[in-house]
């Protein structure tokens, strides 16, 4: 609400209170009495000297339109009454007076009795023009003018009060809205006060978060620390430990390399020792058969001690201390051995020497006994030597130029394509490529899936070195596109056939069938890839001759370990059991290609390379020494795939041999064989006793039968 409207009413409270009326005491029991509530009112008044006070009041509007009583407007004034003073007056009277504008006082009364604040208000504003009044009396006129003027006095009293209370409730409000804007401000300086109190609390646990973070960090630092530094230490450990240990095995090896040497010169001077006790002419007439038979199987036997030792480190080990220990025994015994058979030999001779003075003393008292005795000796010499021809180290002379005439044309046939194996501008390389492919190619297919594919696979073959195209990668290549290039097939495709026994057959013995029948059939169509065949053979595996190359003086051992068909690298010596297994497969698809023929053939008579090639290698083997661990093996391997064709053509012959085998030649492989080496010899015996017992053998595994022909 509005400051002036709340002054006007207090303005007004004010004059009502100040007024006579507000002056009136209330008695609640003026009814009992029979009093007049009015009757304080009703008293006659006449005019006062404050009369002139209305009359000042009065407007200069005519008094003939403001007539109180017998006016011409028929009406009177809503705020007197037949009861009020004035109108007292003038009935006592009767006396017409001029009729007088009193709004003012009319609505002063009206204000005291229903105090509106906005009554003045509406008075000063309306333009309506203020009833008129009659004054009838002196009394009345002093009685309205005491009253105007106390309502203008209270009126003032009330404006000034109102003034104050308005100014005091303006300062109050003030007071109040300066009193709650400092609340205000102590709120805000409160609640800013909190807020900072409350970042500062953030702030100080932020801070003790970080420090103890950053302490944390700081012990997870100093314990990553402790562990580097344990680490180090640990890595320093097991780097000195890693180095001493490199050390002893650089030691190790140093050592392990020099007892290798010392082992390869222990073999060497063996092998060299063992050759004087081979049978000779001097040894022969020095020593009786007995002796010189003993001593020669005691050096096998010391031989395939140290050969043993030297296999176990041909798998890649060093020789130990005891293996040299057994080597150096060896040798010692070998070397008293030499010394016995000389001394022996130096005995017997002193004997013979003796024995012949001794004869020629006696010679002239009986030359008939002298002659008789010179008989029997010559007869038991010419035994002793039928006897120790069987039992030779060597192949025969005509078997060694053989194999020198195979080993000469091989050589030759190399030497025809040496242009062509190295090729000097490019297209001649690539037409050397795609040659060797036409050739490998189809030998690295054979298989025993069907008759068909076989024949395909002998077919292309036949036509390459027939001079024919083939198609190969996509490509047609011929023989006849360089001069050098049917040898370089010739040569390429026998040794990819020796190469398939050295690693299919030896991986699985079935498939030196289909690779002999097919190297067979090319073997009879064009005889000098045959040669060739065998010339590879022989180089790869001596005992397809059979041939043991014996060691000549200044041969390396590495170079001697390589005639015997050992493959010798930077890694050194392959392990005994690889080197068995290859010779193995070789034997086999030896033996499959003596006993097959090429079944579309067109040739009469015997197959280029039969079953008597077979009996010979099988009767020049048991005429030679056997050797440890290799004899053996090539025994078993060879009967087992042509034992059954060699008993069908060869009958009772093939079982006086095999008989012979067992009884006399088998105990010769037991003799020089270690205890760590039976296993092929335990397979040789097993296979004889079955088959001399059943008098049977059985067909090999994998033979190609004739239904294998028709699919």
């Amino acid at each position: 609400m509005p400051a002036e409207t709340m002054g006007q009413k207090w303005e007004v409270i004010e004059a009502l209170k100040n007024s006579p009326k507000g002056k009136i005491t209330f008695d609640s029991r003026w009814a009992e009495r029979g009093e007049h509530i009015m009757a304080g009112c009703k008293e006659a008044v006449t005019l006062s000297s404050h009369s002139s006070i209305i009359l000042e009041r009065l407007s200069s509007l005519s008094l003939d339109k403001s007539c109180f009583l017998g006016s011409s407007s028929g009406h009177s004034s809503p705020g007197l009454s037949e009861e009020s003073p004035a109108f007292g007056l003038c009935a006592g009277n009767n006396t017409p007076l001029t009729a007088l504008p009193l709004k003012k006082v009319v609505s002063d009364e009206a204000k005291d009795e229903d105090p509106d604040p906005d009554a003045d208000e509406r008075e000063i504003s309306s333009p309506t023009p203020p009833p008129a009044i009659s004054l009838l009396s002196p009394k009345a006129m002093e009685t309205a003018g005491g009253i105007i003027k106390a309502k203008e006095e209270c009126r003032e009293k009330a404006k000034v009060a109102l003034r104050q209370r308005q100014e005091m409730q303006e300062k109050q409000l003030a007071a109040v809205a300066s009193a709650e804007s400092e609340q205000l401000k102590r709120f805000e300086e409160l609640m800013e006060l909190k807020q900072r109190q409350e970042c500062q609390v953030i702030r100080d646990m932020m801070d003790r978060e970080t420090k103890e973070s950053i302490g944390r960090q700081e012990k997870l630092k100093e314990e990553q620390r402790q562990r580097v530094k344990i680490l180090n230490l640990r890595v320093r450990e097991l780097e000195q430990q890693r180095q001493r240990e490199a050390e002893l095995e650089k030691q190790r090896q140093v050592e392990g390399r020099e007892r290798l040497r010392n082992l390869n010169t222990i073999q060497e001077e063996i092998l060299q020792l063992n050759q004087l006790l081979e049978p000779s002419i001097q040894t022969t007439s020095s020593l009786p058969p007995a002796s010189l038979s003993s001593f020669s199987t005691r050096g096998n036997q010391l031989c395939s001690q140290v050969s043993e030792v030297v296999r176990k480190t041909a798998e890649g080990e060093f020789p130990s201390m005891e293996d040299m220990t057994a080597a150096e025994r060896a040798l010692h015994e070998m070397r008293t051995l030499i010394r016995l058979m000389q001394e022996e030999a130096a005995k017997v001779q002193e004997k013979k020497k003796k024995d012949q003075e001794e004869e020629e003393a006696r010679r002239k008292q009986a030359e008939l006994q002298a002659l008789q005795e010179a008989q029997k000796k010559a007869a038991q010499s010419a035994k002793e030597k039928a006897q120790r021809k069987g039992l030779q180290n060597s192949a025969e002379d005509s078997t060694l130029k053989w194999l020198k005439e195979l080993q000469d044309s091989a050589a030759q046939c190399t030497q025809s394509f040496e242009q062509l194996n190295s090729p000097k501008d490019a297209q001649t390389k690539k037409l050397k490529l795609e040659l060797q492919k036409a050739a490998t190619i189809p030998v690295s297919q054979i298989a025993s899936k069907s008759g068909s594919q076989l024949r395909e696979i002998f077919d292309k073959i036949d036509k390459l070195l027939s001079g024919r195209a083939v198609v190969s990668g996509g490509k047609s290549v011929s023989t006849s596109q360089h001069p050098q290039g049917l040898d370089f097939v010739c040569y390429k495709l026998a040794e990819k056939f020796v190469k398939q026994g050295e690693e299919e057959v030896a991986s699985h013995h079935e498939a030196a069938f289909p690779i002999a029948v097919v190297a067979s059939g090319v073997w009879e169509l064009h005889p000098r890839v045959g040669e060739l065949i065998l010339a590879h053979l022989h180089k790869k595996c001596p005992y397809a001759v059979p041939h043991y190359p014996p060691m000549k003086d200044g041969t390396p051992v590495e170079e001697y370990q390589r005639i015997l068909g050992y493959r010798v690298d930077d890694a050194g010596v392959e392990g005994q059991d690889s080197f068995l297994k290859r010779m193995s497969g070789m034997i086999r698809l030896y033996a499959a290609i003596i006993q097959l023929r090429w079944p579309y053939g067109s040739k009469q008579g015997p197959p280029p390379h039969g079953l008597n090639h077979g009996w010979r290698w099988l009767a020049q083997m048991l005429n030679m020494e056997p050797l440890a661990d290799i004899t053996a093996t090539l025994l078993f391997d060879f009967l087992e795939v042509c034992g059954n064709a060699l008993m069908k053509q060869y009958q009772g012959q093939f079982w006086k041999l095999l008989l012979l085998l067992k009884e006399e030649y088998f105990p010769r492989i037991e003799a020089v064989t270690s205890s760590g080496q039976m296993g092929s010899v335990i397979r040789l015996k097993l296979f004889l006793e079955t088959s001399l017992q059943s008098r049977q053998i059985s067909p090999p595994k994998g033979q190609l039968t004739s239904s294998f022909w028709r699919s």
